[in-house]
C-alpha cells in the first residue's frame, strides 16, 4: 500500500471527505434555543451527504488497496453521481433554516465545500488515465489443443 497510487482526484475526494467528518462535530445553525448540529437538524440531506462521504472514502481506500484499476474505477463512478447529489443536498442545507434558525454555521459551509470537493475529486480521478500506477496483467496462454 503506497499513499503514491493517490492522484489529484482522490487527495482531492479524502480533503472533501474530511471536510465533511468535521462538519459533523461543528454546529450548523444558529436557532433561539442555540447551535444545531447535523445530528440535531438530521434528515434525507444528511443520508445523502453521509452517502456520498462513504462513496469518497470507499474510493480512496480502493485506490490505495487494489491491484487493478477495475475497483478503483468503479467506486469513482459511482462517486460521481453521489457527489452531484450531495452537493444538491448540501446546497439546500444552507439555503434552509430548519428550526427557526437565524444563521448559518461554519458546519453547513464546511459539508457544502466537502460536498464539492468530492464531486471534483471523483470527476478528476476518472479522467486520470496513468496506467503506469497498476502492474500489466499478464494472463497465462490458453493450451492449444
Amino acid at each position: 500500500m503506497s499513499l503514491r497510487r493517490l492522484r489529484v482526484g482522490e487527495l482531492l475526494a479524502l480533503a472533501g471527505s474530511a471536510c465533511v467528518i468535521v462538519s459533523l462535530l461543528e454546529p450548523w445553525y444558529e436557532s433561539p434555543i442555540g447551535q444545531l448540529d447535523a445530528w440535531d437538524t438530521f434528515g434525507p440531506g444528511m443520508v445523502l451527504i453521509l452517502a456520498a462521504l462513504c462513496a469518497a472514502l470507499a474510493m480512496v481506500v480502493s485506490a490505495l488497496t487494489e491491484r487493478s484499476a477495475a475497483l478503483p474505477v468503479a467506486t469513482a463512478v459511482w462517486c460521481v453521481p453521489l457527489g452531484l447529489i450531495a452537493v444538491i443536498a448540501a446546497v439546500v442545507r444552507v439555503l434552509e433554516r430548519p428550526d427557526h434558525a437565524s444563521s448559518l454555521c461554519a458546519g453547513a459551509w464546511l459539508a457544502l465545500v466537502g460536498s464539492g470537493l468530492v464531486l471534483i475529486g471523483a470527476w478528476l480521478a476518472l479522467r486520470d488515465e496513468r496506467p503506469a500506477l497498476y502492474e500489466r496483467a499478464t494472463p497465462e496462454p490458453r493450451a492449444r489443443p
